[in-house]
């Protein structure tokens, strides 16, 4: 099924690139070696782009899950979305009320 590597491989095949980004984006890359979050902004970067493509990856996971499911008992409707999602949001209130009594 789905496998999930949110790590940056140090012992990976490199190849140098040029790209442009954000100013903003640079700083938080050059800030996180600054602060020993990074050893080098290429691994920074290398770091976002794996889970990036992990993210893609588990999308489409769930895309293919989504489109099984609607072909077998047919299409998610707005109404159930919206249903589903205020019972994750009560589940989620009541386990936040669960912990603040547990201490």
């Amino acid at each position: 099924m789905y496998r999930c590597i949110f790590e940056y491989d140090q012992h990976m095949h490199k190849q140098r690139v040029t790209v442009t980004v954000d100013e903003p984006l640079l700083d938080a890359a050059t800030s996180a070696v600054r602060e020993g979050r990074a050893r080098s902004v290429s691994e920074w970067i290398g770091e976002a782009m794996a889970q990036r493509r992990d993210r893609d990856e588990r999308l489409a996971v769930l895309s293919r899950l989504v489109a099984e499911y609607e072909a077998e008992r047919g299409f998610i409707t707005d109404d159930e979305i919206a249903e589903q999602a205020q019972r994750d949001r009560d589940a989620a209130a009541s386990h936040r009320a669960a912990a603040r009594r547990a201490g």
